[in-house]
């Protein structure tokens, strides 16, 4: 039976991976943790990073994502736990899993302010999105009438 801090971090693994399915850090992710699951044989890394490659797949087309990332979250989780409990000897390269996602979303999260220079003209609309949520709403154009003030 694992020790509760073996436990959290068989967790922190599985949550790291769903969310490294969403960055840049993905690939990276993937890398390391199929070299992890793979436990030194070439061709189960192949295998564990298809797999991973699928659950990915899974998550970005899933009707709801939210649902998906939890149970992508208990399959990785249930398979970094199994492999920590057959392997004690892994739980270095799984720490390190978890530390380069973390650094990896930080960095992408911390990247900087964006900066937008957008120009329209006549009928001309633009939304223009840095970062974040944004709902646009466009109206028709306004009608001209033919009167002219002066």
């Amino acid at each position: 039976m694992l020790s509760e801090a073996l436990l959290a971090l068989a967790g922190a693994a599985g949550s790291a991976l769903v969310t490294a399915m969403t960055t840049d850090a993905w690939e990276g992710a993937k890398t390391r943790c199929a070299k992890l699951l793979g436990r030194g044989s070439v061709e189960a890394e192949k295998v564990q990073a298809g797999r991973l490659e699928q659950a990915r797949q899974e998550l970005l087309t899933a009707g709801d994502p939210e649902l998906a990332g939890r149970e992508q979250q208990a399959v990785w989780t249930a398979l970094v736990r199994d492999l920590l409990e057959e392997q004690p000897g892994s739980e270095g390269q799984a720490r390190k899993l978890v530390e380069f996602v973390a650094a990896q979303v930080s960095a992408e999260l911390a990247i900087g302010a964006v900066r937008v220079n957008a120009q329209a003209r006549d009928q001309a609309q633009q939304a223009v999105q840095g970062h974040g949520v944004q709902n646009v709403t466009f109206s028709p154009p306004q009608k001209r009438s033919g009167k002219r003030h002066g």
